[in-house]
């Protein structure tokens, strides 16, 4: 897949790793539509880039469908990436045995549907744009890449909104990536372990903290940084040859229960 030239669409672009998805994408020559709620950060990186910044819900398919027509104007659609998403952490039950002390479950319902039915209308969405395309020299109309987690696999203690919403994306990588093969589309998955995003927060409590959790990679013993996720979104996105699978980028990780 050659970006010059090609428009890509990055959901949950501001920051972390969509933002460096979006600048490694920029710097290989695609027109980038940065893709988030965060407007003063999206706008400033889609500046940063030369891209345009959409404000995108990924609840809503109208905000999602507004965004493709966006890329498609800065020219072929080519390249999706989902990196839009929310955490939440609450155990199943309370410890008082009562109903109400359960896992809040419109909390369960928004993490599932930002995550996984977002990343879903934003694939089927961009698929379709895509699909209308001339193929490549490789036969192939565009490339799209999900970003799950490794808590798709290692779910710790009060992550099963999380973990339930990135395991979905997961099991999604093989069917949809059949069902699109018939367009010349690919679609993969990345799935980060601990990355040092904003989401830690800042400072030196947030520093030592981060410090902690990097002790427990197998190696090298630190958080991945967002350009080492984006390095591997890219080679899925150029290698013609990648399709239909999971990949982990985690530092050899394997999370404990807690």
């Amino acid at each position: 897949m050659e970006f010059t030239g090609n428009s890509a669409l990055v959901t949950g672009a501001a920051s972390g790793i969509g933002a460096a998805v979006a600048r490694q994408l920029a710097a290989a020559g695609a027109k980038v539509v940065v893709a988030d709620l965060q407007a003063d950060k999206g706008e400033a990186l889609a500046q940063e880039i030369g891209g345009v910044f959409v404000s995108v819900d990924v609840t809503d398919t109208a905000q999602i469908e507004t965004a493709v027509r966006e890329a498609a104007a800065l020219g072929p659609l080519r390249v999706l990436v989902n990196s839009a998403g929310i955490g939440w952490a609450q155990r199943t039950i309370g410890r008082d045995g009562e109903f109400a002390s359960a896992h809040d479950l419109d909390a369960y319902k928004k993490v599932i549907a930002i995550n996984l039915i977002g990343t879903f209308d934003a694939v089927r969405l961009a698929a379709t744009e895509m699909s209308r395309l001339e193929p490549t020299a490789d036969g192939e109309r565009g490339a799209i890449v999900n970003i799950a987690s490794v808590a798709a696999f290692d779910g710790q203690i009060g992550q099963a909104a999380y973990s339930s919403s990135k395991g979905g994306i997961v099991g999604m990588t093989l069917p949809v990536a059949r069902d699109l093969s018939a367009a010349g589309i690919r679609l993969n998955t990345v799935a980060p372990g601990l990355i040092d995003t904003p989401i830690y927060g800042f400072g030196g409590d947030a520093e030592g903290f981060k410090a902690k959790l990097g002790e427990s990679v197998l190696f090298p013993k630190r958080l991945g940084q967002p350009d080492e996720l984006a390095s591997m979104v890219l080679e899925c996105l150029r290698n013609t040859y990648m399709n239909g699978e999971v990949v982990r980028v985690d530092g050899g990780i394997r999370m404990p229960p807690k």
